[in-house]
Formats: structure tokens, sequence, C-alpha cells
């Protein structure tokens, strides 16, 4: 039975001539789940996403939103979804917003005021977008594409040129929003993907290589549960050679003089072990730390084919 409250793609593949862009992608986006999809340029990102809102057309596979077919009911299809772009038309805010208000079918005038209200545009409605700064501009963009409360939301990069305060309040609209639709967005941004997202797919060469939760991803690093010591005094009067001979230490790395990395076999916590060995050799200590993993670091080695 088709799954009426998600976006199903199936063996999704697209071809431009002898390029394959995208090559048998399967993944399911359930309703109250922010979807991170990354990758690299070139990776199938952009086009997977333009399958989904039925811009173009799969060579293969298939994509149902909402338990809608996306080839064969195309306009119902993007009916049910608000798609954030990267740039807007040089129009006012006010006519911009307008325009999509009447192109939605929407008559009534509250939903504009809504989206004025929760994107914070009342001081811009009558300046041209062009004029706009760059935060100003996602917050405009991200106005039509909730203008008529979509119960599938399509951000490609939501919170790019915002300043801090400004991304705290997007990324506090989004869990928000993500309680009752459907959000994916397209980032390069990890630090995004950590703040908002519950779920991470990494797309490269047209295949997806990772699908999983931001802990998961984190927990691939080669510094997951690595545990960093700061040193009060300079490190040549510890036991180092010890220290790595330990059975639950991988490997030992000096950072400077006063700052040891010790990773763990298998990626296990090995905090107490090592606390307890520093007691008992007596090191001079100013800071312990648990090291949680390097996201940018296990991308990287994804996106390269490194980590399995």
């Amino acid at each position: 039975m088709e799954e009426t409250g998600c976006i199903e793609v199936r063996n999704l593949t697209k071809d431009f001539g002898p390029i394959r862009a995208v090559d048998d992608i399967s993944f399911r986006v359930n309703k109250g789940e922010v979807f991170g999809f990354l990758g690299p340029n070139g990776a199938g990102k952009s086009t997977t996403m333009k399958m989904i809102t039925s811009f173009i057309t799969p060579t293969k596979g298939s994509i149902s939103v909402l338990g809608i077919d996306v080839t064969s009911s195309p306009m119902e299809v993007k009916s049910k979804i608000g798609y954030l772009p990267e740039s807007a038309p040089d129009m006012t805010v006010a006519d911009f917003l307008n325009f999509i208000k009447e192109v939605r079918g929407i008559k009534e005038q509250e939903p504009m005021e809504r989206v004025v209200k929760l994107c914070s545009l009342q001081s811009v409605l009558n300046q041209k977008i062009e004029t706009l700064s760059k935060g100003f501009k996602r917050r405009v963009a991200l106005a039509q594409a909730i203008i008529h409360d979509p119960d599938v939301l399509i951000m490609d990069e939501p919170t790019d040129g915002l300043d801090p305060n400004q991304k705290a309040e997007v990324r506090k609209l989004i869990k928000e929003m993500a309680k009752e639709k459907i959000i994916i967005l397209s980032t390069h941004i990890l630090e995004e993907v950590e703040a908002v997202c519950t779920r991470a797919v990494i797309i490269s060469e047209g295949k997806i290589r990772f699908d999983g939760t931001p802990d998961e991803l984190r927990q691939r690093s080669k510094v997951h549960n690595a545990v960093e010591i700061k040193l009060h005094s300079a490190a040549e009067n510890i036991s180092i050679a010890k220290l790595k001979s330990l059975d639950c230490v991988a490997s030992v790395e000096l950072k400077g003089d006063r700052s040891i990395t010790v990773l763990p076999k298998d990626r296990k916590n090995i905090s107490h072990e090592i606390i307890t060995f520093a007691a008992e050799q007596r090191f001079d200590i100013d800071e312990v730390s648990l090291m949680e993993g390097d996201m940018n670091e296990v991308f990287r080695e994804i996106t390269a084919g490194g980590v399995s």
C-alpha cells in the first residue's frame, strides 16, 4: 500500500546524454523529519531535488509525494510543495508576495500577513528585492515558499547570508514547521545539519553514500570518542610511550607541547581508562575533554570514497 504521508523515491536515475547524474537511488522522507541533503558540486543533489519538484523528468524510477506520482500528476504535486530558491525576481517585496499569492490561487490577505510577520518583513515591504541585504532576500524567499502553507517544504541553503541571530530564527522556524510538514533542505554547511536536521543523506557521483542521523555521521569520525588532554606544563616528561601501549589506545597525537589527543580503538569511549592512567602517572592536567567527532572530516572522506 502506498504511503500517503511521505516522499518516496524508488530506484531513481537521471541521465543527461552519456552522463549519469543520479544513479539508482532510493529513500523515504516522513512527516516530522528535517532531511538534510548533502553533497559536493556535481554530486546529483540539485538534479534529485528538481525531479522531486517535477521540474525535470526521471530517466528511470519513481517518485511519489504524499501518495501522488510526480510524473503523472506534476501540477498536483507542485501545489503541495513550497520551494525556497536561491534568489527572487526584481520586484518590491509586497508586489512579489502578492504575485505568488495570486499564482497560488490565494484570495485572502491573511496568508500574506502571516508570512510577513513570521519572516519579519514589515520594514521592507515597499523596497525592491534587489536593494535588500542578502539576509532579507533569504527571508523574502522563505516567505513566498510558505505562503500557501504547503505540506512539503524544499529549501536550498535556507540560512545562506544570514547573521547569527537570523540563522537562529530561521532554524527555530524550520523546527516548528517540521512538526506538521515534510522538510528537505539542501546545504553544504555541516553546521546547518547539526543545528536543524534529524537526518542526513550524503550523495556523491550520483549515489547515496550515507543515510543516517547527524549523530551517526559524527560517530564515523576517526576522532569520535577521542580524549583530548590539555597539560599545565610541557609534555616532555610524561609517559607517552606507556600511553600508546594501552590496549584501548589506537594512537596518540601531540599538538604543540601541551596538548595530547588519544584516539581509541574502534571509536569506543575510553575516557575512564585515560583519566585513571593520567592520575596514576601524575600528569599535570588543566583540562580533559571527550571529542564528539568531526563531521567535516567524515564528509570529505565519504565523498572521496574513503569511509565505508
